[in-house]
């Protein structure tokens, strides 16, 4: 009769360890596949169908992550508790380094400062701003181009060729004839690259970096502006240093707006980077009506909740032009690039930290 051998103890030992060698080597595998990055892999179309995928996986589960978040807040309403607090992401503006010159809303100092600042005959109404915008003297195409631009954008300013005067005796000329600022607009290459604010009469003088131009004419569906005085919006000036500089950007137009040309002019201030948007906004009545769920669990009030709802949206167009400006220095007075005292004066070795800012 033959019949199966049984396994002696040293043989099942050894088809355990095999199997878990076996089982072992399957799991190094999967964690060999999970590990490859799409940066490793050589081939460019599997790189690019790898690296699509783990996008999309990405995206599921941001997905499902927020489904779950709003069911369970939409559960917490539902039972009267409160909905569980939201995750704030980490980012470079909520991480800032704290500094002491930041304002606050009892800041005596401060309220004493702007009593007495350079800016406040022209913020308090007592003088109409009238703006004078020059170039430098080696001028190029797109330079008159962002100038005419400009002054569509700030009312009351007027433009002079310059030629080859000298800018202190621009400065002095724009002091006779009452110009409250004069801007400077220095190009480089064929591009405007720089932005020169001087206050008159007695400064303070702000040069600013421009970069990331774009005339209205390059952006999509821009709108055309109209002579009415827009609103100003400053936004994220918090320091004594980006309050200052806010007020004198402020100083450029007038303090009573006509909300009837629907203009805004937006100055944004992000890590010390100050975007400027130009647009024109509307608002618009949409009739929205309720489901017919809602108004059979209404009952009586049925015919009510049919009636159509009035809905107010607002729409915003682009007029241009769009820049961005970072402050390089502030210095006292009127232009003086030999004997003059500086505010502040942007160097290298301030950027040893991506999280400190000074605006």
């Amino acid at each position: 009769m033959g019949g199966k051998r049984k396994k002696s103890d040293g043989e099942a030992m050894e088809a355990e360890d095999s199997e878990r060698a076996s089982t072992g080597g399957e799991e190094k595998k999967k964690k060999q596949k999970q590990e490859i990055l799409p940066s490793m892999i050589k081939n460019k179309e599997k790189r690019s169908q790898v690296y699509a995928k783990l996008r999309h996986e990405k995206k599921v589960e941001k997905r499902k992550k927020i489904k779950a978040r709003d069911a369970a807040e939409k559960r917490a309403l539902e039972l009267g508790e409160e909905p569980p607090e939201r995750i704030v992401p980490r980012t470079i503006e909520n991480t800032r380094e704290q500094d002491e010159t930041v304002c606050r809303p009892n800041d005596e100092e401060l309220f004493a400062d702007i009593d007495g600042d350079e800016f406040r005959p022209i913020l308090g109404h007592e003088v109409t701003p009238k703006i004078l915008i020059t170039t430098c003297r080696f001028n190029s195409t797109r330079g008159p181009a962002f100038v005419s631009e400009l002054l569509s954008v700030i009312p009351n300013s007027h433009y002079y060729k310059r030629g080859t005067y000298d800018l202190k005796k621009i400065v002095e000329y724009a002091k006779k004839k009452d110009f409250t600022s004069l801007v400077v607009v220095h190009t480089n290459r064929r591009e405007p690259d720089a932005l020169l604010i001087i206050g008159l009469p007695d400064g303070p003088t702000a040069h600013f970096k421009l970069s990331h131009l774009v005339l209205r004419k390059d952006i999509k569906n821009h709108g055309n502006p109209t002579s009415h005085e827009p609103e100003i919006v400053l936004n994220n000036f918090t320091t004594r240093l980006g309050h200052r500089v806010g007020r004198m950007i402020q100083s450029l137009f007038p303090q009573d707006p006509n909300f009837r040309g629907r203009r805004v002019v937006t100055f944004h201030n992000q890590r010390d980077f100050i975007f400027f948007r130009h647009h024109r906004y509307i608002f618009e009545t949409k009739e929205s009506k309720q489901s017919d769920s809602k108004a059979k669990g209404a009952g009586n009030n049925k015919e009510k909740d049919g009636i159509a709802r009035e809905k107010v949206i607002a729409h915003l167009q682009e007029c241009g032009p769009r820049f961005t400006l970072k402050l390089i220095s502030l210095q006292h007075g009127t232009f003086d690039t030999k004997g003059g005292e500086y505010e502040w004066v942007h160097k290298p070795e301030m950027d040893t930290s991506r999280r400190r800012f000074f605006l």
